[in-house]
C-alpha cells in the first residue's frame, strides 16, 4: 500500500519508485545510510524533490523539497542548540553561538550530506543532473535539512534527535571546521615553528568523570616549556583549550629558542 501511493505521487503505474533517470537506488538503501526506516516513505520522497524535478512530473512548486527544508532548518536549530548548551555549562551565549553556527553552517551540511551520499538519491531534471547538482554544497545543504525534516515529521522529535547525534554531534569532536576551537593548535603551531620552537607536545595530566561524560585535563609544553593547561570533555577539545591559553600566555610573556 505505501508503495503504491508513492507510485501514485509520481504518476506510475507499473514501475517502483526510484530516485532519478540515472540513478535508479533504492529508497531502502537511503534509510540504511541515514540510520532511520520511514513509517511513511512518501515524506523521503518529497524530502528528496529538488524544484527542477517538477518539471518532470508537472507537480506544483510546493511539492518541493523546500517546506521541508524550513521545518528540518528549525529543528535542527533547536536540537543542536540544547545539545551545546548540555554539553558546555560555562559557555557563555557568543561562545555558543558562535559553535552552533559552526555545526550548522551550509558547508558542514553539505560536506555531512556529501559523506552520507545523498546527493544520489536527489530527485533532479536531467539539465539540472547533467550539471553537477548532486555536488552542490547548495542543494546538498537543503537536501540534508528537508531529510531532517522528514524524519521529524514521520518519527517526531526523538527520532530526529537520535538522527542529529548519530550522524553529526558524536563527531563534534573530530570537525575541524568547528569554531570557536578551530583556530588555536593551527595558530600555537604556526608560531612555534616560525620561532624555531617545533611542533608543540600535548600530554594528559588528568582524566575524571563517567565514561559518557569524562572531563580531560592536558597541558600543552612548547619548546620544553609548559605553558598552559587545558579542560574539555573530549582530548581534542582540552588541546584546544590549552592552546588557546598558552597563545593567550605568549601575548603577555613571549619567548623563544634562545631562551
Amino acid at each position: 500500500m505505501m508503495f503504491l501511493r508513492i507510485r501514485e505521487w509520481f504518476g506510475f503505474r507499473e514501475r517502483r519508485p526510484v530516485i532519478s533517470h540515472d540513478h535508479p537506488l533504492e529508497l531502502s538503501e537511503l534509510e540504511r545510510r541515514l540510520g532511520y526506516r520511514f513509517q511513511n516513505r512518501d515524506l523521503l520522497v518529497q524530502s528528496l524533490k529538488h524544484r527542477s524535478y517538477l518539471g518532470t512530473t508537472g507537480e506544483a512548486r510546493h511539492a518541493a523539497n523546500e517546506r521541508m527544508e524550513f521545518l528540518g532548518d528549525a529543528v535542527l536549530d533547536l536540537i543542536v542548540s540544547e545539545y551545546i548548551y548540555r554539553r558546555d555549562e560555562n559557555a557563555n551565549e557568543g561562545k555558543l553561538t558562535q559553535i552552533k553556527c559552526s555545526i550548522v553552517s551550509g558547508r558542514m551540511l553539505a560536506k555531512i550530506s556529501e559523506e552520507i551520499g545523498i546527493g544520489e538519491f536527489i530527485l533532479l531534471s536531467e539539465g539540472e543532473a547533467k550539471a553537477g547538482g548532486r555536488h552542490r554544497n547548495s542543494i546538498l545543504e537543503d537536501a540534508f535539512e528537508a531529510v531532517l525534516g522528514a524524519i521529524y515529521l514521520d518519527g517526531g522529535i526523538g527520532a530526529a534527535e537520535t538522527f542529529l547525534h548519530q550522524i553529526v554531534l558524536k563527531q563534534f569532536d573530530q570537525l575541524d571546521m568547528l569554531e570557536p576551537y578551530s583556530n588555536n593548535k593551527s595558530e600555537l603551531l604556526e608560531w612555534a615553528q616560525n620561532a624555531g620552537l617545533g611542533a608543540p607536545r600535548y600530554n594528559v595530566l588528568q582524566e575524571e568523570g563517567p565514561e559518557h561524560n569524562k572531563l580531560f585535563h592536558i597541558e600543552v609544553e612548547v619548546g620544553g616549556r609548559r605553558l598552559a593547561v587545558g579542560q574539555g570533555h573530549s582530548k581534542k577539545q582540552a588541546e584546544q583549550n590549552a592552546a588557546k591559553y598558552a597563545i593567550e600566555w605568549l601575548q603577555q610573556n613571549p619567548f623563544s629558542a634562545a631562551e
